[in-house]
């Protein structure tokens, strides 16, 4: 007596549908989640205390893909429809593509940094200020710290087009724009999107969780 079902029985054939519909089900689920990641919204994890103290190590956040426009990670590593400009103040994650560690590979640390320098902006950094066409850039006092004292003055350069500089609100205990060997502008391009949110923190803060980031 056997306990196998017999090919081509209505049993079988019942299985059979069901697990193939179950295939196609998943197919779907992954897809539409490979697309939400790749063009819509993304979770990173702060991995350095450069940003604070607007966001801190092991800081989990949201990051919107479709601020400046539209992207595909990991399958293209520039915008493939550009919508706007970043604005002045946005915190934003991007990869250096002009330095090799971090072309197509997604496993490498994603950069964040805060835009500052627009197309055509001069910047200049003099001590603990940072100066924007000539101006003391006063929003600076809000997010920005100086733990050394300013160690580093910059500038004055100009910001070409399509361009933006980025500095951290760490100034002195970060790698930015103003220590880039290849030039301290980056390509709008290559912005992957502005951080909004931070979800999650270690150790855990639920005064900081689900706040808007700034």
């Amino acid at each position: 007596m056997s306990y196998f079902p017999k090919l081509g029985s209505p049993w079988l054939s019942t299985q059979l549908k069901e697990f193939i519909n179950l295939v196609k089900s998943l197919s779907v689920f992954l897809c539409i989640a490979f697309l939400l990641r790749a063009s819509v919204v993304e979770a990173f994890k702060i991995p350095s205390s450069s940003m604070e103290p607007t966001l801190q190590i092991h800081d989990h956040i949201l990051v919107n893909k479709l601020s400046y426009g539209l992207r595909l990670d990991p399958l293209t590593t520039e915008s493939l429809a550009f919508f706007r400009l970043p604005k002045r103040g946005d915190v934003v994650v991007f990869k250096r593509h002009d330095d090799p560690k971090t072309i197509d590979d997604e496993s490498d640390p994603n950069i964040i940094k805060r835009v500052i320098g627009l197309p055509g902006d001069e910047i200049e950094v003099r001590g603990t200020r940072v100066y924007i066409n000539k101006e003391p850039y006063l929003a600076d006092d809000v997010y920005a710290i100086w733990v050394d004292g300013g160690k580093k003055d910059f500038g004055p350069v100009r910001v070409p087009d399509d361009h933006v500089m980025l500095l951290g609100d760490n100034r002195d205990q970060s790698l930015d724009a103003r220590f880039w060997e290849t030039g301290p502008f980056l390509h709008v391009n290559h912005i992957k999107g502005r951080a909004f949110v931070i979800y999650w923190t270690w150790p855990p803060s639920f005064k900081r969780m689900f706040s808007i980031i700034r």
